[in-house]
């Protein structure tokens, strides 16, 4: 029955992980059509600056998703420790902890960065879209950020419960 109920629980985030990729196919089409319209109305260099912006959203937002998730996993790592751990191995998961903190802190820094970018960009954009048009732009902006996050956490779930069955079947003789 437990075996099943992770089965179906699977089949459930499969199914609602191909929503999200066809919902960010969709938006990907949207990113065309508003990259067209930018290309036609900027300059050359702020329609560079606009790409640039696009580009780093997705790495940036990817990069602290990935961190803040390695970071949780070492962090589970460190609360499942006994007494029983040696010392070694408790000092490699502090130094892992520590090294993913500073680099999740340093990946802040860049969607700092990354943010105050957003508003120049968005300035620019002012200066030559309607407003329907720079309204669809940050809808775009804010979508394909929801997505990578979803993506991300569908991801996520879907490998805890692979590996929770996985386990259970290895625990069946």
């Amino acid at each position: 029955e437990l075996m099943a109920s992770l089965q179906s629980r699977l089949q459930v985030l499969w199914e609602e992980r191909e929503l999200v990729l066809l919902e960010a196919r969709e938006c990907a089409k949207q990113g065309e059509e508003l990259e067209a319209v930018v290309r036609d109305l900027c300059k050359p260099n702020e329609f560079e600056r606009y790409m640039m912006f696009i580009g780093d959203l997705e790495k940036v937002v990817s990069l602290l998703l990935c961190l803040s998730s390695r970071l949780a996993r070492v962090q589970n790592a460190m609360n499942r420790m006994d007494g029983n751990i040696d010392a070694e191995e408790k000092q490699s998961l502090n130094e892992r902890h520590k090294l993913l903190s500073q680099q999740r802190e340093d990946a802040k820094d860049l969607k700092e960065n990354l943010d105050r970018r957003e508003r120049v960009v968005s300035g620019i954009l002012a200066k030559y879209l309607t407003e329907q048009q720079l309204q669809d732009y940050q809808h775009f902006v804010h979508v394909k950020t929801s997505l990578l996050i979803e993506k991300k956490d569908l991801e996520e779930q879907i490998k805890f419960f692979k590996e929770q069955l996985e386990n259970l079947k290895q625990s069946i003789p």
